[in-house]
């Protein structure tokens, strides 16, 4: 008797312990309602991203969706009017690739749901295992960062990434698109390209010929899979992993490889036309002297950061600040990710990443559009968002300057016309201890 009254002691405590963690760890911001009328946004610069700004423009949108915008909108009858006496207003710049909502503090293993057990694991989908009550979610989009491709990590195939859109009760809630791209990571044959000098690096050894011959193999044993629940359903075995694999041979979802050298880069291309799938490539370092190869298969890049050191002790320091831009002149498609630097606690930094590489040679309209069309174009989201226009998602912000500018305050958003609540950790910290400054002032 006395030990299950120690097991039913011990029980409650953990549960109570893990009821504790959970709420350490649960924002307080509450989602935003469904829209209830129209909201016409007047005497704004509305920056539509597919043209010039509209200055003294109007945006107006209802039931989630951009109904109209122009010098000359008349806001329809009933609608919420809100000044912005000038202020700006934009697309809600796109994350492409993250941890949000899978990983909280990364050195407390119980937060971090990114990565699974085995190598192959193609029927994880990421938006399953997403906290929509992570504080990372709020920090990340008082920054203008409202939409996130949030992916697992771990092993050869990882599963499959999902696009959020960072406001919502529910991981249902919260997601776009539940299946963007089957995460791959490719192996690779030789050690890390970066050596810190006076470092001595331990690589794990790989058989990148066993792993590519295992990716064979599931693509094939997909299709035989395939072909006999076609032939005779009730007789075959049902397979989670060949079932999820199903839109992925058939080329309804792309690849997501991440590969950096340019060996990596070639053998994925080339098992990308072998087995005829649409493939992304995260990273891309060599991308450039891979141009041709690329521009042939029209293999998009997603610039895993531009806010880091040079992958090989030769290279100029500012290799990877150049790289969007030089991507760009080879007549390849990217878009810029903050995931090289942080897959989840920097993502805020988001914009600052496309500004480094517009001072670094890119265009600066392309700079803009590599955080909100181009992601959403590699995606296969730009029917929805990336650019503002009639008929898209109401998913946009208002600023009082240019976002891609450290200086610049995030002053309203909306997702699908939802208003979102902007205060986060940082703000409240921010709130706390201006008040602490405040009170000592006035006992002096």
């Amino acid at each position: 008797m006395l030990r299950v009254q120690r097991q039913i002691q011990a029980t409650g405590l953990l549960l109570v312990m893990t009821l504790l963690s959970s709420a350490a760890f649960a924002s307080d911001q509450i989602p935003g309602a469904p829209q209830k009328k129209p909201i016409a946004l007047v005497n704004g610069v509305i920056h539509p991203i597919i043209g010039p700004p509209i200055e003294d423009g109007t945006l107006v949108f209802d039931d989630g969706k951009i109904v109209d915008l122009g010098r000359r909108v008349k806001p329809p009858a009933g609608a919420e009017i809100i000044d912005l006496k000038g202020q700006h207003v934009y697309p809600s710049l796109i994350e492409s690739h993250s941890h949000l909502g899978l990983t909280e503090i990364s050195s407390t293993r119980a937060t971090l749901d990114m990565a699974e057990a085995g190598s192959i694991n193609p029927n994880v989908r990421a938006h399953v295992g997403v906290n929509p009550d992570s504080e990372l979610i709020p920090v990340t989009r008082a920054n203008g960062v409202l939409i996130a491709v949030t992916a697992p990590s771990s092993g050869l195939v990882s599963g499959k990434a999902s696009v959020l859109q960072l406001d919502g009760w529910t991981n249902e809630d919260m997601t776009l698109k539940p299946d963007c791209a089957l995460v791959i990571n490719w192996p690779r044959s030789s050690p890390s390209m970066t050596h810190p000098p006076g470092t001595k690096t331990k690589t794990p050894k790989e058989d990148p010929h066993r792993a590519v011959k295992g990716l064979r193999e599931l693509f094939e044993n997909t299709r035989t899979y395939l072909e006999a629940r076609a032939a005779n359903p009730a007789d075959q075995p049902f397979d989670s992993r060949l079932d999820s694999m199903i839109p992925v041979v058939e080329g309804e979802i792309p690849l997501l490889i991440a590969a950096d050298r340019a060996s990596q880069i070639q053998a994925a291309v080339a098992f990308g036309v072998e087995q005829n799938v649409k493939i992304i490539l995260r990273g891309g370092h060599d991308a450039e002297s891979c141009a041709e190869l690329l521009r042939r298969y029209d293999v998009p890049v997603i610039v895993d950061a531009v806010h880091k050191d040079p992958r090989r002790n030769h290279e100029d320091y500012d290799s990877a600040y150049t790289l969007p831009n030089r991507l760009r002149l080879a007549g390849i498609r990217f878009c810029i990710s903050s995931t090289g630097r942080s897959e989840t606690w920097n993502t805020r930094n988001l914009p600052y990443q496309a500004a480094t590489a517009a001072a670094y040679g890119l265009p600066y309209e392309d700079a803009l559009r590599s955080v909100t069309l181009y992601p959403a174009e590699i995606l296969g989201i730009a029917d929805r968002v990336g650019s503002l226009e009639r008929g898209k998602d109401a998913t946009l912000f208002v600023s009082d300057g240019d976002p891609l500018e450290t200086e610049t305050q995030i002053n309203a958003a909306w997702i699908q016309g939802r208003k979102v609540d902007l205060t986060s950790r940082h703000t409240q910290l921010y709130d706390k201890y201006s008040e602490k400054y405040r009170q000592l002032k006035n006992q002096r």
